[in-house]
């Protein structure tokens, strides 16, 4: 049996205190890659690292019925600005440890043992699915072409997490 791929509706969050729209190649890297995909970039937003301007944002798309997940990159890591995780995770209805730990261990192959300082994480918040992944763009890149990708692809086999979607609300 063949499923149609399914197109979800995916916002980014770019959070940094350094960047902006116009030259933030992690967030266009994501928006460039989900859209390849063939899905469609809903909203996409910087905001400075600030666990309540993260969270505000976070929070109103995790509200909007039309985003099915949000990937936010930046903060990941353990410097004092960097709050991401801090922000995100009160929001979580449940975490998805596998990823962080898959996330880390992809990482080690490219970065050796500088993947320890990540604190990518993953989640559901109000049926959205949510990714907290590092600010680099090859970071971004590692984590949507060898995770993210095939566990928002409908035909990914023999499960993936959009085929989760409809048991989300239980």
């Amino acid at each position: 049996m063949t499923r149609k791929s399914q197109s979800l509706n995916i916002a980014v969050l770019t959070v940094s205190d350094s960047r902006s729209l116009e030259d933030d190649s992690s967030g266009a890297t994501l928006a460039e890659l989900l859209e390849g995909a063939g899905h469609r970039l809903a909203d996409r937003r910087l905001v400075r690292d600030d666990i309540y301007a993260i969270r505000a944002e976070v929070s109103r798309w995790i509200a909007d019925p039309g985003i099915d997940c949000i990937l936010a990159t930046g903060g990941t890591g353990i410097t004092g600005r960097d709050g991401t995780p801090e922000a995100v995770v009160p929001l979580l209805d449940k975490t998805i440890e596998g990823f962080g730990e898959l996330f880390r261990h992809l990482s080690y192959e490219e970065i050796g043992t500088s993947s320890l300082q990540s604190r990518a994480l993953s989640g559901v918040a109000n049926r959205t699915f949510i990714f907290v992944l590092p600010g680099s763009r090859n970071a971004c890149r590692t984590a949507w072409t060898r995770i993210i990708a095939a566990q928002l692809d409908s035909g990914t086999h023999p499960c993936n997490l959009t085929m989760l979607m409809p048991r989300l609300a239980e």
